[in-house]
């Protein structure tokens, strides 16, 4: 039964919640419970749900409009006929795929060219930079609603509406990481570590992807959970105003609240707007949660959150070494005040 004890240590993230304390702890696993719940939730969707995203009836009988929760329907059905619990399901996983393909592509994109704009300089500097500062500049969610339109071309299929929302929200954050690796690569390429690489012969390539970017992507990881949450609120916008994707296509928690405030609020139907808005609450927090954690984690200034008193593993360690380098100095300081008591000691017993 020794394997089962090592289990633990081999479940990924372990590491990461052992170098935590206190309330960063709470907040890492609060977090990470809330996102695996909407995981889950997207990848088993058609388990999960007794109905699908599309779906209006049931052995030929519909659901009926607005229906209030029953055990039929966990949450009701929409002024569309559509079960809401099977909606909010099958918008985790829209949400999720939106997610992964607009971060992923933001890093590839943001990451790669701000390594290559800070280490080089010169007019592919000032050109990158002139690009990625128009960008930034440019209204968001205006942004996004344009690169929307022209990606989808007036179609909101599931994989159109999917991949339109993923690069309008990539266009919105290939500026932030170009910005932040771009400068921490223009600080790191005066490190000694480069020079010896480029003494050693190493070409510009290797040198920017291989010896730099290692060492400036330490904020990468909360960047990430940053934009995923601002992913999640910009796919719900596009898909509140009406840029989003249709609801026979792929559920969409924003194309569904859009409804619920136009049509059911006035007649005091809550249900069909307070599930997805949960949704979108709850794993926004989570994100939230978890780049908090990772920020305190990673960014060795900070000081864990588990009290005044506690102190990072970082700290404990330094702590560590200065008192046991502070007790090999005071050791030869005894040997030498012991020893040169003890003839005194024995100078005074002779003494007549």
């Amino acid at each position: 039964m020794a394997w089962l004890s090592k289990l633990p240590a081999r479940l990924p993230g372990y590491r990461l919640v052992k170098s935590t304390h206190g309330l960063q702890r709470v907040m890492l696993l609060v977090g990470g419970g809330l996102i695996a719940v909407f995981v889950i939730a997207a990848l088993g969707a058609q388990w999960i749900s007794p109905y699908d995203f599309d779906q209006t009836r049931y052995g030929g009988v519909p659901f009926g409009t607005q229906q209030p929760p029953s055990a039929d329907h966990w949450f009701g059905t929409t002024v569309g006929g559509y079960d809401v619990f099977a909606r909010v399901v099958y918008g985790a996983r829209t949400a999720v795929m939106v997610v992964l393909a607009s971060v992923a592509a933001s890093i590839v994109l943001g990451v790669s060219t701000g390594v290559v704009s800070g280490y080089l300089g010169g007019w592919l500097d000032r050109l990158l930079v002139l690009v990625t500062d128009a960008l930034y500049a440019f209204p968001s969610l205006l942004m996004a609603i344009i690169v929307s339109i022209v990606v989808s071309g007036g179609s909101s299929n599931a994989s159109g509406g999917i991949i339109s929302a993923a690069l309008a929200i990539t266009v919105i954050f290939v500026p932030q990481y170009f910005r932040v690796v771009r400068n921490a690569t223009i600080s790191a390429k005066t490190e000694p570590y480069v020079d010896a690489a480029r003494v050693a012969g190493s070409k510009s390539g290797r040198i920017m992807f291989g010896h730099v970017l290692p060492n400036v992507s330490q904020t990468i990881p909360v960047l990430i959970t940053l934009n995923a949450s601002e992913a999640i609120l910009t796919l719900a916008s596009l898909g509140f105003l009406g840029f989003g994707i249709e609801p026979t296509s792929a559920a969409e928690w924003g194309y569904d609240l859009n409804k619920a405030t136009t049509s059911d609020v006035a007649n005091g139907i809550w249900w069909t707007g307070v599930f997805p808005g949960l949704a979108i609450v709850l794993v926004v927090t989570g994100v939230t949660l978890i780049g908090e954690s990772l920020n305190d984690v990673l960014n060795p200034l900070l000081r864990t959150r588990g009290g005044a008193t506690a102190t990072t593993a970082d700290e404990a360690e330094l702590v560590q070494v200065v008192m046991s380098e502070v007790s090999d100095r005071r050791a030869p300081v005894e040997r030498d005040r012991t020893a040169s008591a003890a003839p005194a000691a024995s100078d005074k017993g002779e003494a007549p």
